[in-house]
């Protein structure tokens, strides 16, 4: 493609100059009936589409891969942002090999000129993942924030803080778009079968109390923390 859409947060760089980083297992464990699944977490839109790739091993292990988003120029006309959109879906399948694809639900919108651009986008991600045979499942902003933060309505700054000491980061991920898919990779993994719903409880509520208990702060982020 002739124009760049992707952009990265990672450590390391490609031979372009963004940034990125390679994916690695985590093979930690004696047990080989647990093994590590990939997750690609995706915040739909048509003029920002935020991914975000974690690593789970469970139960409850996380390994944060890459994140970042893809951008389609306003200029263009609807169907070649989508096509823009479908062509670096396709990229960052090939490239991550997923396991599972975790998207944002189309919950409620006041705005009908905002909604039909994100569904747009979703049927493109829909079908991304169909073609690849790679199982999607969709969960609501609520649901993302609830197994995250512990809390529904939960404000962003500390559902991002929760994203980050999960993933064992020393900082929020930016942008937010791919910020936000990472905490749809990580939804997905707390709320399938494979956890152990002790250890999920426990583990939320630890992270919770953490963030309660000091000031939100706002970081900005170049590369891999």
């Amino acid at each position: 493609m002739d124009q760049k859409s992707r952009k990265f947060v990672g450590g390391g760089s490609s031979s372009d100059g963004e940034c990125m980083t390679e994916p690695s297992l985590n093979n930690s464990g004696n047990n080989s009936d647990i093994r590590p699944f990939t997750i690609l977490g995706i915040d739909p839109g048509t003029a920002t589409v935020g991914y975000g790739v974690v690593q789970f091993t469970p139960r409850d292990q996380f390994e944060y891969i890459a994140s970042g988003t893809i951008q389609t120029p306003s200029s263009m006309s609807a169907g070649k942002r989508l096509s823009m959109i479908r062509a670096d879906l396709m990229e960052l399948m090939t490239q991550f090999k997923p396991d599972i694809l975790s998207v944002e639900a189309i919950f409620f919108f006041k705005n009908a000129k905002t909604v039909v651009p994100v569904a747009q986008a979703r049927g493109i991600i829909l079908e991304v993942g169909a073609n690849f045979d790679v199982p999607t499942y969709e969960y609501t902003p609520m649901q993302v924030k609830l197994q995250i933060a512990g809390f529904g309505r939960a404000e962003k700054p500390v559902v991002q803080q929760a994203v980050a000491r999960l993933l064992n980061l020393k900082e929020i991920i930016r942008p937010d778009d791919a910020s936000d898919a990472l905490a749809l990779a990580v939804c997905h993994a707390r709320m399938s079968h494979v956890i152990d719903a002790s250890m999920k409880i426990t583990t939320t509520i630890k992270v919770a109390e953490t963030i309660r208990a000091e000031r939100p702060k706002r970081h900005r982020l170049a590369k891999k923390p």
